[in-house]
């Protein structure tokens, strides 16, 4: 009766330090990810992935330049008004093989 009381009582730690384990990675993960917006020089950090979210102070001009696509008008045919782009705004790029070199 008292291995199996000592078994049970081994588990119990082994599952609260386990468990101890995980939250501190939760949190450490948690203080990592910053909810600040994109700013700035920032902005020229950003990859040009195929779908792109457009960001603050971004236009299809300065997007075109960083990613090297200067067919995102005709790639894209749900933006009616080129002039018309907004943060959030979902686009597909395709970058030159010479912008990736460049990078």
């Amino acid at each position: 009766m008292k291995k199996s009381t000592a078994l049970a009582d081994e588990a119990s730690w082994y599952c609260a330090v386990a468990l101890l384990a995980l939250i501190l990675i939760g949190t450490i993960r948690a203080s990592s990810v910053s909810d600040e917006p994109v700013k700035g020089s920032q902005l020229l950090n950003r990859p040009c992935d195929e779908i792109y979210v457009v960001g603050e102070g971004e236009t299809l001009h300065t997007i075109s330049d960083k990613c090297g696509d200067p067919f995102i008008v005709e790639r894209n045919p749900h933006i009616h008004d080129p002039d018309d782009v907004f943060p959030g705004l979902v686009i597909k790029i395709i970058p030159s093989t010479a912008r990736k070199l460049w990078r």
